[in-house]
């Protein structure tokens, strides 16, 4: 099962995408500015990605006003602020989003975003009716969002960063619930029972993709642990992909090589943008090449059948080795080890019959480099 096959919905263009998903998580690297935020989506369609992704939220509902920035984000913005300073200016308002839905119709890409509060994911769900959301790693807690996203049959990419396999159980039962008991009382036990039953297994599989997830921006190589993503696809049962943070583009190759059905990556029009995730995205121009590679990979992947390929069975002739006559040999003289051996071409007896050979007497007169026709 393809990713392409997980997250399709609707009128989306991922219904009729081969492979790996590939998102370019634009997020608010349009530092405020609509006009930017549609260059990110002619940027993506330009690259050749699958969806174009965007971060939706108000900050009064995200963070409090006492909310300080992480670390990443004070190093490339003014450390003084805190977080509903530095978010404010990024909001993008309904018309906005209007604006950048109907751009990417125009441009054959999907547009997707992240809903951060309920007032977004109302925006989003039920306004412009995106059949696919994507949820956060900073909510796989925030179960009244969850609940609200399941209740509304959206399909969800779940990003796990930060998480622990318990925690993203939780997760996974508060979206079992929503899909299939939206009008009943929500409880942590309601939870995990929808969550072990086979409906709540079922909607699941059906809807849900994880992305695996290392919340620093830019993370440590060190700290990525891409084989996260195959305990992940053991312990769920379900379709993994990689929300990716490191500098460059291996890792997300790496990734596909393991099964990624999704990649998600932060692009940029221009990493010396201020602001505070334009340092640890990529360029037009490396998520292009991003993608370009990831295809090269798929193809690469193939078959798990160990055969000779076309491109390959044309060769067999020229570079394996018949037997040959490494001396002059006389009729009736016998095949020895000093009067025997194996060159190219393919064309004649095999080498594995060389041991057959020795000791039988030749029905001809054989010259040096004779293929033997015995």
């Amino acid at each position: 099962m393809t990713g392409a096959n997980v997250v399709g919905a609707g009128e989306m263009r991922v219904e009729r995408v081969q492979g790996t998903y590939i998102i370019a998580e634009a997020g608010v690297n349009h530092d405020g500015s609509l006009d930017m935020a549609l260059q990110l989506v002619e940027a993506a369609a330009e690259a050749g990605a699958d969806a174009v992704k965007f971060q939706t939220f108000r900050t009064d509902e995200l963070v409090t006003k006492r909310a300080k920035k992480a670390k990443y984000q004070s190093s490339s913005t003014d450390a003084g602020e805190g977080q509903w300073t530095l978010l404010k200016p990024l909001e993008l308002d309904g018309g906005a989003h209007e604006r950048l839905i109907d751009h990417c119709k125009s441009r054959g890409i999907d547009f997707i975003s992240t809903p951060f509060d309920l007032t977004s994911l109302s925006l989003l769900a039920e306004r412009f009716a995106l059949p696919v959301l994507k949820i956060s790693s900073g909510d796989i807690t925030n179960a009244p969002l969850l609940l609200k996203a399941a209740a509304l049959g959206k399909r969800i990419i779940l990003s796990t960063g930060m998480s622990t396999l318990g925690e993203i159980e939780q997760a996974l039962g508060v979206l079992a619930f929503g899909y299939t008991r939206p009008h009943s009382t929500p409880s942590v036990s309601a939870f995990l029972e929808a969550y072990a039953s086979g409906p709540g297994q079922r909607a699941l599989q059906e809807k849900v993709i994880l992305l695996h997830c290392t919340s620093e921006y830019p993370s440590p190589f060190n700290e990525v642990n891409l084989r996260a993503m195959q305990t992940m696809r053991q312990a769920f049962q379900l379709p993994v992909g990689l929300s990716d943070h490191t500098p460059g583009i291996a890792i997300p190759l790496a990734a596909v090589a393991l099964g990624a059905v999704v990649i998600e990556k932060h692009f940029t029009l221009d990493k010396r943008l201020p602001g505070p995730d334009h340092q640890a995205s990529l360029e037009p121009g490396e998520l292009k090449q991003m993608i370009e590679c990831i295809r090269q990979v798929e193809q690469a992947l193939g078959s798990p059948l160990k055969a000779p390929t076309p491109a390959e069975s044309k060769n067999k002739l020229h570079v394996r080795k018949s037997l040959v006559a490494r001396s002059d040999i006389s009729t009736g003289e016998l095949f020895t080890e000093r009067n025997l051996t194996a060159k190219r071409p393919g064309d004649g007896v095999s080498p594995m019959h060389y041991w057959d050979y020795l000791g039988r007497p030749a029905s001809r007169n054989y010259t040096a480099d004779d293929p033997v026709m015995e």
